[in-house]
């Protein structure tokens, strides 16, 4: 079969590999349809804080595909039927995984496609419990997008900042795959969006998409506008995942009491952070990390019933990742870069 596999830092490359063995107890059988790439996955192929991983590796961490065959023990899921795959191994005994919050495990084994083989590969065996199966009525390719695109940002903006209806949001790099969610998952809750982005282009797709302000930041400083767009006030959530760039930035938005979550650093991992306006505007700063088997299931069930839906940039057979992956990197994408791994 084929898979796509790290050889060596930024050495992605298409593998032929042995196909997995029948699925034992408790697993099973996938066969990949759709890879759905993130500016994680690329952060990964430069080697950035990835220390425990052994090369080669196959890559990819958000997929969607058909089951093909089933082991012993396996209840509630069926040969023929659509499902999303969880991106990282928890132990399942842990205080944090016994209480649903899978993604605060203990023991983590690993993250597929950092630490261990992900999902880049025409066929996987995987433990059953961490299968979700997709709704009638969803496609595939809209799918693979559940697991990290919507996940993440479901976790980030209603478990960890508490976004509610009437508020205001400043929705960072709303052109990225999880900027383009962001909007419209903040806008299904009633919320004010004001987004960011790098052209003007990408400012009126997201105005379509949903966001009430965009602000194009290679033109004006977007904490200047938000200030302006809000009487002064600032925004009650900032959605942050940029990094050192907008750091100091994203805090000045912020009104007093306001909640600035975070769960990336594109631009890099260190940024100073002025402590007395953290302590005298009583800011909360909330680091949130991929999501839970819950948050899967819930954005399955928003998917399904039309509420949202991904916004696909680039949808490409693997043979020709590299155009993908340049557009990725130049940062020319709008919305999802996703990879079929099955003839249509």
């Amino acid at each position: 079969m084929r898979a796509l596999q790290l050889q060596a830092e930024q050495d992605v490359r298409i593998v032929e590999m042995d196909p997995p063995p029948p699925p034992g107890d408790g697993e099973v059988q996938v066969r990949i349809a759709v890879v759905a790439l993130n500016h994680i996955d690329v952060w990964g192929w430069r080697g950035m804080a990835f220390a425990r991983r052994k090369l080669p590796i196959v890559v990819g961490v958000e997929a969607a595909g058909e089951i093909v065959a089933t082991g012993r023990g396996v209840d509630g899921l069926q040969i023929g039927q659509l499902v999303v795959l969880y991106g990282a191994e928890t132990c399942n005994v842990c205080a944090a995984c016994r209480a649903g919050e899978d993604n605060l495990c203990e023991n983590v084994g690993g993250i597929h496609g950092f630490h261990i083989d992900g999902f880049a590969q025409e066929l996987v065996n995987m433990p059953a419990r961490f299968v979700v199966p997709v709704p009638d009525g969803l496609d595939v390719v809209s799918a693979a997008c559940a697991p990290v695109t919507f996940g993440t940002v479901e976790h980030m903006l209603f478990d960890n900042a508490k976004l509610k209806h009437g508020e205001t949001v400043l929705v960072q790099a709303g052109g990225s795959g999880i900027g383009t969610a962001a909007i419209q998952m903040a806008k299904a809750v009633g919320a004010h969006v004001i987004t960011t982005v790098g052209s003007d282009e990408k400012a009126r797709r997201a105005l379509e998409l949903g966001a009430d302000h965009a602000i194009n930041y290679r033109e004006e400083r977007f904490e200047g506008v938000v200030r302006k767009l809000t009487n002064k006030k600032g925004v009650d959530v900032v959605f942050e995942h940029v990094g050192a760039d907008t750091w100091a930035g994203s805090l000045l938005c912020l009104r007093k009491g306001g909640r600035l979550v975070t769960c990336g650093s594109t631009t890099g991992v260190s940024a100073e952070t002025n402590l007395f306006q953290l302590f005298q505007q009583q800011l909360r700063l909330i680091g949130s990390f991929g999501c839970s088997m819950r948050n899967i299931a819930d954005v399955l069930d928003k998917l399904a019933q039309g509420t949202m839906r991904p916004v696909i940039d680039t949808l490409l057979p693997l043979d020709d990742l590299e155009i993908g992956l340049k557009r990725l990197r130049d940062r020319q994408v709008f919305g999802k870069f996703l990879l079929t791994l099955q003839d249509s």
